[in-house]
């Protein structure tokens, strides 16, 4: 079964969603703890917290939304942006997340990325692998690297990495249909990895033809936080 995995974006302490990455482009959605606490109190057991001004400024900014989220609820907290070295690691964890996701250092520091894979464990550390067009794209998606999207998860599936969390940037915040196809090439390619997809769920129906070809979890945003997508419906997969 298909994990649920709600998205919150901050921004100056706000939750909020941005259009394809845009910064420029954004809705503010209110307090992200009492938006976490709604999802806890309603049956759901992950979130994914984006730390957008991390992500921008390359350190983590928003550590203080994740410890109170993780002191108030029991939500595995997967948290990602920013992330350039052990200590910030450390600190996130310490924070009360279960899992970072990273995808800068993968891209720029390879090395790096596969030293903090070992050290920390590959059931801790998530690849971002996060795609416009063919390429990855990475630092707050405002920069394309050189790497085409299965190129670049072969070698963290063949150095046991379990788990990749994957946006097709282009439908990120625009509630416009999920990539499928592009999700069935990665399972077909790399069948043991656990795919997270990401970007432009709009309907359950959107979530139940990713549970059909395997899919391991899909992080869901907009379409919760606009109501397009309801608690209730998720118990229907």
């Amino acid at each position: 079964m298909i994990e649920i995995i709600p998205a919150i974006d901050l921004i100056d302490g706000k939750c909020v969603r941005l259009e394809k990455g845009d910064f420029d482009k954004q809705i503010e959605y209110g307090d992200p703890l009492e938006i976490a606490k709604f999802y806890a109190d309603n049956g759901i057991k992950r979130l994914h917290l984006v730390d957008l001004d991390g992500a921008k400024l390359g350190s983590p900014q928003n550590l203080n939304i994740l410890e109170a989220i993780a002191s108030s609820t029991q939500l595995k907290i997967d948290f990602s942006g920013g992330i350039r070295s052990s200590s910030d690691l450390t600190n996130i964890f310490s924070a009360g997340a279960s899992y970072v996701t990273i995808g800068s250092v993968a891209v720029n520091a390879p090395n790096d990325f596969y030293k903090w894979l070992k050290d920390f464990g590959n059931e801790k550390i998530i690849l971002a692998a996060d795609f416009k067009g063919e390429y990855i794209t990475y630092s707050g998606w405002q920069k394309n690297s050189i790497y085409k999207l299965c190129d670049f998860l072969r070698e963290y599936y063949e150095k046991g990495g379990l788990y990749v969390l994957s946006t097709d940037v282009s439908r990120d915040g625009m509630l416009s249909g999920t990539a499928t196809d592009t999700y069935k090439k990665m399972k077909e390619k790399f069948p043991q990895l656990n795919i997270i997809a990401s970007g432009g769920i709009r309907t359950i129906n959107d979530i139940k033809e990713l549970n059909s070809i395997g899919i391991y979890g899909v992080v869901v945003g907009k379409a919760l936080l606009s109501g397009q997508i309801t608690i209730p419906q998720l118990s229907s997969i």
